[in-house]
């Protein structure tokens, strides 16, 4: 299986090459050279190298920038999508398009059903929501694939952030009213693989590590698992916090859990939960 993914250079877009398996290749492509927003230059680049796949990492994900950039949240996240569909479709090629559980506004008590109404607080959520709906109506075979709180030993994410302050600082104030599920890019890469694989049929998928937490939780296991390791030296005071303690332009949902039993009942890769998969992160980037 030949498979070409945009958004390259990013978290998901690296672990996808690295997880390629054995008799399948994966070009990831960053946004340097290639411009999704393109058509002519999407088009070249799948036929260039045949892909029966193209799977779509690339996003506008600086979420609180976008309430102030939202033409530009809009183009890469809904009009580009829009462009790499019908390129795909053109070429004979199945999309795979990666989404977020920010397309939901947090009021469930509930994890998130594929097909439950999406209802987004922000400008970001908004844009990928309307990415989805281009690429659901592409009529090509594609696939829109759900994650959320992605982080990486690379990259920019929330765990390495917190690497970074609990170093630098004496005290972490983290909010702890904001329920999600933390997943390592590795474990959605094997996904998506094993979607591929499967030959998936078209539609909506949810695909996170098995568990739920807050950012607090999420913050104290991150130092937990550095300090057993050796890659923090000491610990910080981590305290909880409201979201209304800490103002952002944009607003998140407060419970964005997403069901992934769909998923896991189609595919062969198990889910493990967040923080063992944390723990395989952190193996990884002490092993760096």
């Amino acid at each position: 299986m030949r498979v070409l993914v945009t958004g390259g250079g990013g978290q998901v877009g690296r672990a996808l090459a690295a997880a390629a398996p054995p008799g399948h290749s994966a070009v990831a492509i960053p946004h340097a050279e290639l411009d999704i927003g393109n058509e002519a230059a999407v088009t070249e680049a799948l036929q260039a190298r045949q892909a029966e796949w193209l799977v779509n990492a690339a996003a506008y994900t600086a979420v609180d920038r976008a309430e102030s950039e939202p033409a530009l949240a809009r183009a890469v996240n809904d009009t580009a999508v829009g462009i790499l569909a019908r390129a795909a479709s053109s070429c004979g090629c199945r999309l795979l398009h990666l989404s977020t559980d920010f397309v939901f506004d947090g009021q469930a008590r509930t994890a998130y059903r594929p097909s439950d109404p999406t209802n987004p607080l922000s400008v970001y959520g908004a844009t990928k929501a309307a990415g989805e709906r281009r690429v659901l109506m592409s009529g090509s075979g594609a696939i829109v694939l759900r994650s959320a709180w992605v982080y990486a030993a690379t990259g920019r994410n929330f765990a390495l952030t917190m690497l970074k302050l609990m170093r630098e600082r004496d005290e972490v104030r983290v909010v702890a009213d904001q329920i999600g599920t933390p997943t390592w890019a590795r474990g959605i890469a094997q996904a998506i693989w094993s979607l591929i694989d499967q030959d998936a049929p078209a539609g909506i998928y949810h695909w996170t590590d098995l568990g739920l937490a807050s950012w607090y939780d999420f913050a104290v296991a991150i130092q937990d698992e550095a300090l057993a390791r050796g890659i923090l030296a000491r610990a910080v005071p981590i305290v909880p916090i409201a979201t209304a303690d800490y103002p952002t332009p944009a607003q998140r949902p407060r419970f964005s859990v997403l069901d992934t039993t769909a998923t896991r009942a189609l595919i062969a890769v198990p889910a493990r939960h967040w923080r063992h998969q944390l723990q395989g992160m952190f193996d990884e980037f002490r092993a760096a």
